[in-house]
């Protein structure tokens, strides 16, 4: 699978392992985890070293999976930030999105890519023995590894190719649609046929007990919803300057004041983050988190200028909303809006949340 991340951060929770082709390959931690299972499993035994081995290989048909993605998204002048493995597979994270057309090429290239491992298993199988049963393919005799992995391969390629979000055939579909539809349409159609779909894989994971299913559903689920969102709040975004959303009603503490000073202000306004000044400058910003952190280390008596974050993301008043919106994950529930070193406003999370309420429902224009 691909998706679009727009800034250089890695996933959390992830670590850097090595880089192919120019790309970071990262494990998440609960892949490393998996890892270590399967190792153990691959120590009780001959067929537990055998089933250890098969999904590690699946595992690395998984990775190269997702340099198809890669190198074909490269073919088309984007870079791929970063690829993730996790438990259920990896994602192939893009510097954009691709427009329709070279999205169909790039999201067919993964599985294109296990279709290649499925035939180069086979066609080794066969030319050893001479000919290959392919009735027995997807029978997982134990002993014939290449043809568990070569029959591993094809269902990937398989699964990958029905056509609902997250899966590469959702993609497919998705940019087909876009080529009439456009791309916030296409994707609700798309990510819409992906939750169907995980709705009914989770069912029949539950009437069959095979919780694994259920626990692949889920994240399929949780796949199409999150990249419904993430393509609505960049088609309701784009073209539109910070200023539209910002927070200009806000209050400010001097780098003077206490960690008690702070805590009134936040029981006597709604505002959660404060910026911290000392006179026209800004020194840094005081959210709620750290501030409550500070108050039971610390003590009310501390300064503000002690516990407050020097490091806040900034945001230029003209700066489009699309381009601002993966800065804020960074930030957490605020960033600071500025002309040079003038404050002029906030952007906060909740206040964001509703502007995008607003404009999906059509009052944008009057904001």
């Amino acid at each position: 699978m691909s998706n679009v991340r727009n800034q250089e951060a890695g996933t959390a929770g992830s670590i850097f392992v090595l880089r192919l082709f120019g790309v970071p390959v990262r494990f998440h931690f609960t892949f490393v985890l998996l890892v270590v299972f399967l190792g153990a499993l691959g120590l009780e035994g001959p067929s537990g070293a055998e089933a250890a081995i098969y999904v590690l290989a699946l595992f690395a048909s998984v990775l190269l999976h997702e340099l198809g993605h890669a190198l074909v998204s490269r073919r088309y002048g984007i870079g791929t930030v970063e690829i993730v493995m996790f438990p259920i597979g990896g994602v192939a994270r893009l510097e954009r999105t691709p427009k329709p057309r070279e999205e169909i090429w790039i999201a067919l290239a993964g599985p294109a890519v296990n279709v290649a491992i499925a035939g180069a298993l086979i066609g080794a199988a066969a030319g050893l023995a001479g000919s290959f049963a392919w009735d027995k393919l997807f029978s997982r005799q134990a002993g014939d590894l290449p043809g568990q992995i070569a029959a591993g391969n094809l269902v990937l390629a398989l699964f990958n190719l029905l056509p609902a979000f997250p899966m590469d055939g959702g993609r497919v579909l998705r940019a087909m649609l876009a080529l009439k539809r456009g791309e916030a349409a296409a994707t609700e159609m798309a990510s819409r046929a992906g939750r169907y779909l995980a709705i009914a894989m989770g069912l029949y994971g539950l009437i069959s007990a095979n919780f694994m299913l259920v626990f692949v559903a889920f994240f399929v689920y949780l796949g199409a919803v999150q990249e419904n969102a993430a393509v609505l709040g960049r088609f309701l975004t784009q073209g539109v300057p910070v200023r539209k959303a910002m927070v200009t009603d806000f209050r400010t503490l001097t780098h003077g004041q206490t960690i008690r000073d702070a805590a009134n202000l936040l029981l006597a306004t709604s505002q959660q983050d404060f910026p911290v000044v000392h006179g026209d400058q800004v020194m840094g910003l005081l959210g709620r988190s750290a501030l409550l952190r500070a108050m039971a280390r610390e003590g009310p008596d501390a300064y503000v200028s002690g516990v407050m974050e020097r490091n806040f993301i900034r945001l230029g008043p003209a700066m489009d909303l699309s381009e601002a919106m993966p800065l804020m994950s960074q930030a957490g529930s605020c960033a600071l809006v500025m002309e040079q070193d003038k404050l002029l406003g906030l952007l906060t999370a909740e206040n964001l949340a509703e502007f995008l309420l607003l404009r999906r429902l059509g009052l944008g224009q009057k904001l």
